[in-house]
């Protein structure tokens, strides 16, 4: 019995594992997906959303000036092919984190920051330094640097803490967002707070953070099935979903988290740091 157990407990780790290395891909496809939205819309003559937003960049923390939109359509173009390819793989991490970090930090959080007790505020600014943070800590534990790998993990809690708040500050408003067919809506409300904020606690203090991270990238790729991937198909009947701009930019950050946490959840996988230490040497 013992050694059937031992057996039946690695097969359900590597099939775990099969799984969660699905998230490198995931994450990178979402990269790729900013590129191609942010280089469509750079420059748009006739905008979905009315002659008023023509020339705006799509990805809300970029500024609304075409060339930049261009420049870093390209970027995550490249950094998300990057991501793909073992050789090139960490400086595309790098280089994805720091701009995510920086378009953060400089652009939204000034502007939004006497306003930053409006939960859509707080959103534009945490998500992109969720995404960079993750982007760091791409390459894995052992490849990351100590400082910018507790920054990181740091982060990223803060920010899913944050998240898992503001689902109980705004509980009525989140639970009208939820598709009809779903029964419960405050409910799931109030679980996705509470599994926001058990992540981050557990990201944050690397307490069962393999398993944190795992769920709460499975959240959001339920959430990309369930909510946003058939709210741009139009199938929800949400008038100019399909042609909006921010619904495709919110199905990507979507899948970006979902992709990114699954592939933290990969580095974090006890024998796969051990292989990789031993690289190292």
């Amino acid at each position: 019995m013992p050694g059937g157990a031992f057996r039946k407990r690695t097969g359900f780790d590597r099939a775990l594992a099969a799984l969660l290395s699905l998230g490198r891909p995931i994450f990178a496809i979402a990269i790729v997906a900013f590129g191609v939205e942010t280089l469509v819309c750079a420059r748009t003559v006739s905008h979905p959303l009315g002659p008023g937003y023509a020339g705006l960049p799509v990805i809300p923390w970029l500024p609304a000036i075409p060339w930049v939109a261009y420049l870093f359509g390209g970027i995550w173009l490249a950094c998300g092919a990057g991501l793909l390819l073992k050789r090139t793989a960490g400086p595309a991490a790098k280089t994805i984190g720091w701009l995510l970090f920086l378009c953060a930090v400089i652009i939204e959080l000034p502007r939004n920051l006497a306003k930053f007790g409006d939960m859509g505020l707080r959103t534009v600014v945490l998500e992109p330094v969720a995404l960079a943070s993750l982007a760091w800590l791409l390459p894995g534990l052992n490849r990351t640097p100590g400082v910018l790998e507790r920054l990181s993990r740091y982060l990223v809690a803060l920010s899913l803490i944050v998240f898992g708040v503001d689902h109980f500050l705004a509980l009525a408003f989140i639970a009208s967002l939820i598709p009809a067919w779903i029964p419960s809506h405050g409910f799931w409300v109030a679980f996705f707070g509470v599994a926001f904020i058990a992540a981050g606690v557990s990201i944050g203090l690397s307490l069962k953070d393999r398993w944190g991270a795992a769920g709460i990238g499975l959240m959001f790729g339920t959430w990309v099935v369930t909510l946003h991937l058939p709210r741009v198909l139009g199938l929800y009947g949400i008038p100019g979903a399909p042609h909006n701009p921010d619904e495709w930019s919110s199905l990507f950050i979507a899948v970006g988290l979902f992709g990114g946490f699954w592939a933290l959840a990969s580095t974090l996988d006890p024998s796969r740091a051990a292989e990789a230490a031993s690289e190292e040497v």
